[in-house]
């Protein structure tokens, strides 16, 4: 199902900063991994505002041996989260998270990721797809990935994501691919910024069962799509990536469809690339994105 591990990515670390705006973050921060013996490969910032705004830097490095250093690295970064007010995560780009795939009866989604995954290009490990239909099972099962078959009734529901919690475990990331089913607040609380959801970007306009008819009697002329993280308030998480399709008046329904699943496809599978690569950070309402 994965891929063997690259060797470029043993010592490769990812160093996500958040702290107030002040001079000299940049110089304490990049001392700190000349020190240990670190290489910076990439480095990516942004200030909400330099008079007194939020910081938030991304840094990639290579430091030889790693994961037996990092409790040194972590340590260092203790004493300066103190003296800077940092919050901070450290993580090893050789690990792969392990994500837990919703689906309903649609696999345009899933297959993306399925390949995405299979072919390397998404570093993570799919544990397991949940779905309240039977339909997908063939799916995951051809790329060996368990398959949970929970269905939901309005009298189930609670019982359903208790199963599916106990089944899935302490994964990393919950991703929601054409997951019909609004999940609960209590089950948004066990995955803070690490539920994500696809949906077409007709909403608030065209809701409903058939948004595509909506949209077509109406001569919409974009399709698109929006992924985003998963929140009480429902499909109102802070945004991680759109992206919109370009159609005219000879588009069928059918037309309309298919250009949505190939946007949705893309739009969740960049998601979540860039969640698993530690790029997105929630500022409040919104995302702050490293791509």
């Amino acid at each position: 199902m994965t891929p063997q591990t690259s060797d470029r990515f043993t010592d490769l670390g990812r160093l996500v900063v958040r702290c107030p705006d002040r001079p000299g973050i940049v110089a304490v921060l990049s001392r700190l991994l000349a020190d240990a013996g670190a290489n910076i490969v990439e480095s990516q910032q942004h200030s909400s505002d330099p008079e007194g705004g939020t910081f938030t830097l991304r840094l990639e490095f290579v430091l030889h041996g790693l994961a037996v250093r990092r409790h040194q690295l972590e340590g260092a970064l203790g004493l300066l989260a103190g003296q800077w007010g940092m919050t901070w995560r450290l993580t090893e780009a050789v690990h792969k998270p392990r994500l837990a795939v919703f689906v309903s009866r649609t696999d345009h989604v899933l297959q993306e990721l399925l390949y995405r995954v299979g072919s390397g290009d998404l570093r993570a490990e799919i544990a397991a797809v949940v779905s309240n239909h039977p339909d997908l099972e063939p799916v995951a099962r051809a790329h060996g990935v368990p398959f949970h078959h929970l269905p939901v009734t309005p009298e189930t529901k609670d019982a359903a994501e208790a199963k599916a919690l106990d089944l899935i475990g302490d994964v990393d990331l919950v991703v929601l691919a054409r997951y019909m089913q609004v999940v609960s607040a209590d089950f948004c609380s066990r995955f803070p910024e690490r539920l994500i959801n696809i949906h077409h970007s007709f909403l608030p306009a065209f809701v409903g069962a058939n948004p595509y008819q909506a949209a077509h009697d109406r001569g919409v002329k974009l399709i698109g799509a929006t992924a985003h993280y998963v929140t009480p308030e429902l499909d109102a998480g802070p945004i991680i990536e759109q992206e919109v399709a370009r159609i005219d008046h000879r588009a069928t329904v059918e037309d309309m469809r298919r250009v949505g699943r190939y946007v949705e496809r893309q739009v969740l599978a960049q998601a979540v690339t860039w969640h698993v690569e530690d790029r997105v950070v929630v500022e409040g309402h919104r995302t702050i994105v490293f791509a």
